[in-house]
């Protein structure tokens, strides 16, 4: 027996023939078949083939071979010579898998009011066929002539109507290909701004309180050793808190799926380094820690929780915490030294947030200067919002400074 190796390149290649090479060699192998019975023995009241009935049984069966180029036609061709094969008093049955043949093709590949006419001129040859011999009563022929014609075009029916699903099939496949290949991208496009996101809002926050910390450390260094020990203590804690989140970052992004905390990442776990590399999100729980990290950067900030506080889902909590972060950060690079304000309220159906400042600018010592804006904070703080389904305000106060107002439902 064949292997189902074998059997699939036996279907590719059969797939690989072309359909003329299919209908030729069906077309020649019912012109032998008739051939052959044709010369065999012959019923009483028949006329065996002769040359005339050789050529017209060739003329019944071998167009077969171009049946689909015009199929109506074709098929009142071999109808006609079978007529007159019939009429010259030939035996009827030497010849009848061509026409039935012809109306399968009709029927298989055009609508049933195109079929219907065939059919009825094959039941038509039939029975003149049946009233030429005496091997059969009239209603037997009849019968036949029905009953056959009938079978044709139902099989042929359901191999159009087969024809077109798979066409429609073949259709659907492909535009569901498209839109899954649409949705793949747009899913890539999602997870680049997702991690580019996450990246300005670690780098961008760390590295505004390393700059003004080490322009603060270069300014004193000489003049106040204490102050510049301090700056670079904040520098030292600052850069090793978003080596740790950029570490969580790269983490979650080489998992894949069925990794495992002991097997996917070894070097981790030798080193201590699981709870920085697998830990949970930022969340408000550890603005303490980012209000502390501000103020040592040379921020005032004063944090006020109003409400009940309450347990939040992962995602909405950094998604707040990250507001908090990237206002801080503005403050930072956009208003030192001015003084910023956080109030949290949990709400009963949702938690406002908001971050502002007074606007008080001094002029800045020479090395202290703040990196120029980016121009993403604002962005990805509205994004943020509204991936959970909530809004963002941000804008300039009537008394001077900035306000920036995060709603989020809960």
């Amino acid at each position: 027996m064949l292997s189902t190796t074998a059997w699939t390149q036996l279907r590719r290649a059969a797939e690989r023939v072309p359909a003329w090479a299919y209908d030729g060699a069906i077309a020649l192998a019912i012109t032998a078949v008739s051939l052959l019975l044709g010369h065999d023995r012959t019923p009483l009241g028949w006329s065996g083939l002769d040359t005339v009935g050789t050529l017209l049984t060739c003329a019944v069966n071998l167009p077969l071979a171009f049946r689909r180029r015009n199929p109506v036609i074709l098929c009142l061709g071999v109808l006609t010579v079978w007529t007159v094969y019939v009429a010259l008093d030939y035996w009827p049955v030497v010849n009848t898998l061509g026409p039935l043949l012809a109306l399968y093709t009709v029927a298989s590949s055009r609508p049933l009011r195109s079929a219907l006419p065939c059919a009825l001129l094959l039941a038509g040859v039939w029975n003149f066929a049946g009233t030429t011999g005496h091997e059969s009563a009239w209603a037997t022929v009849l019968g036949q002539s029905l009953l056959y014609t009938s079978v044709i075009c139902g099989f042929g029916y359901l191999a159009r109507k087969s024809a077109q699903r798979n066409v429609e099939l073949a259709d659907l496949t492909g535009q569901l290909r498209r839109e899954r290949a649409g949705a793949e991208r747009r899913a890539v496009a999602e997870e680049r701004v997702r991690i580019a996101r996450e990246l300005h809002d670690v780098v961008a926050h760390h590295m505004s309180v390393i700059s003004v910390q080490a322009g603060l450390a270069g300014y004193v260094f000489d003049s106040d050793p204490g102050t510049a020990r301090g700056a670079l203590g904040t520098i030292s804690d600052t850069s090793g808190e978003a080596l740790a989140e950029l570490r969580r970052l790269l983490a979650v992004l080489r998992i894949e799926d069925g990794d495992r905390l002991d097997g996917g990442d070894a070097r981790l776990v030798e080193r201590g380094n699981t709870d920085a590399a697998f830990g949970p999100a930022p969340g408000l729980d550890q603005l303490p820690e980012l209000a502390e990290r501000v103020r040592g950067a040379g921020i005032a900030v004063r944090v006020t929780v109003t409400g009940e506080p309450r347990d939040l889902a992962p995602g909405l909590g950094q998604c707040a915490y990250r507001v908090v972060q990237e206002a801080l950060t503005n403050v930072l690079k956009h208003a030192y030294p001015a003084q910023a304000y956080v109030t949290v309220s949990y709400e009963p159906r949702q938690l406002a947030v908001t971050v502002t400042n007074d606007g008080r600018r001094t002029p800045v010592p020479p090395g202290l200067g703040s990196p120029p804006p980016s121009g993403h904070g604002l962005i990805g703080m509205r994004e943020r919002a509204r991936i959970y389904g909530g809004r963002l305000e941000a804008g300039p106060r009537a008394s001077g400074g900035f306000e920036v107002r995060l709603l989020l439902p809960a």
